[in-house]
């Protein structure tokens, strides 16, 4: 059987229950929610409105409506920052940030915006304290990642959240490789705006995401159209939901979405964390006593998510990746992964790494298989006469 090790990209396989609800939709949900009266779209704004309820449920946000349904996470985190951010407005982020991050704060770079890009440690990590001392009178937002994408480095979201709440700045999280793997309480963090992808460890369909904004914020919407409330107007709404969900919503994506959360509602995101851990655990361990293998990222196991990248000396992580599948039935992804910055903090840029991402679904056979698989191409890699290390990126 083939092994899926690229979890971190888009999670599979889905639970049954995803498959079996979009079938359901296409039955009995598939009105326009909202624009109408009839059945048909009375069901599908009480299937959006259930998933809403069910992923308020699962990162424990008192009101559901400061949910706003996206496309997916890089939609949900434009909406923040060039919802908060305008010419002489100063941000904070940090050097292992995802692009859909760093490309909308580089571009507000251009028109105006100061940033301070906060580096972190080779391993991934960051000290909070950078973070606050990089903070200025005109700050108006820090954003960070939950979990980084390219290590799984787990950054202190708490402590962060403290400080700036402190200091009345918002503070964005980007929780695309954290919802749904590792337990998430808004309510206890005390974060500003959380966005998240569908697609991932939410098990859902791809298309979906989310904004969670907190009462405190009102970030201006980045698209403006029809929203099935207030059509006696010609201006946007000003409430949430709606203020950031102008046209038809992805409704067969948020059902699948739901069913994706009610799954892992039932299992557990603190038994899914915890699979997920001693799968990173075993593989490290593993991984260690092969000569030649090099993993990026938090000595502490514990300091991750499900999410680690490695080179094998003398191959370029496309190699790596290309003879896993080929010679090995394990898929993984290669390159920089649309974080040039983490690659630069943890030595690995413009090369970038093979990249595996773990999910409930997967198993410590999995593990071993792929453990074996590395020992052989990093055998193999050592034994030629000669390499060299090709961008991939």
């Amino acid at each position: 059987m083939p092994v899926y090790f690229d979890n971190a990209a888009t999670s599979w396989p889905k639970p049954e229950q995803v498959r079996e609800a979009l079938a359901r939709y296409f039955d009995d949900s598939g009105g326009n929610p909202g624009r109408s009266g009839h059945r048909m779209s009375i069901a599908a704004a009480q299937a959006v409105e259930e998933a809403r309820d069910t992923l308020a449920e699962l990162l424990n946000v008192a009101d559901p409506a400061r949910i706003s349904f996206t496309k997916n996470a890089t939609e949900a985190l434009n909406i923040a920052i060039y919802g908060s951010l305008a010419s002489g407005d100063h941000a904070v982020t940090t050097s292992i940030e995802h692009n859909s991050v760093m490309r909308p704060l580089r571009h507000l770079q251009e028109e105006g915006v100061e940033l301070t890009v906060v580096r972190c440690a080779p391993d991934g990590s960051v000290d909070p304290d950078q973070i606050a001392d990089a903070m200025r009178p005109n700050t108006r937002l820090v954003v960070t990642t939950h979990g980084s994408n390219v290590t799984g480095t787990l950054l202190p979201i708490g402590t962060v959240a403290s400080m700036t709440r402190g200091r009345g700045v918002p503070y964005l999280v980007d929780a695309s490789q954290t919802a749904g793997a590792v337990p998430i309480d808004v309510g206890q963090l005390g974060v500003d705006m959380l966005a998240c992808t569908g697609h991932k460890s939410l098990l859902g369909p791809t298309g979906t995401g989310a904004l969670y904004v907190s009462e405190s914020c009102s970030p201006r919407p980045l698209t403006r159209g029809g929203t099935g409330s207030r059509s006696d107007l010609e201006t946007q709404p000003d409430f949430m939901p709606d203020m950031y969900e102008a046209g038809t919503l992805n409704v067969a994506g948020l059902i699948g979405l739901d069913a994706g959360m009610r799954y892992l509602i039932d299992k557990g995101v603190d038994t899914v964390e915890a699979h997920e851990a001693s799968l990173v655990a075993r593989f490290v361990a593993g991984a260690s006593e092969i000569p030649g293998l090099t993993i990026y990222g938090p000595a502490d196991v514990g300091g991750r998510c499900g999410v680690l990248s490695f080179n094998v000396t003398g191959l370029a992580s496309s190699d790596v990746s290309m003879l896993l599948d080929r010679d090995f039935d394990v898929m993984s992804r290669s390159g920089l992964h649309c974080s040039p910055g983490a690659h630069r903090t943890i030595g690995t840029f413009p090369t970038g790494t093979t990249r595996f991402g773990f999910s409930y679904a997967n198993t410590t056979r999995e593990i071993d298989q792929a453990l074996a698989a590395l020992e052989q191409i990093a055998a193999w890699a050592a034994s030629r006469p000669s390499s060299g290390v090709a961008d991939d990126g």
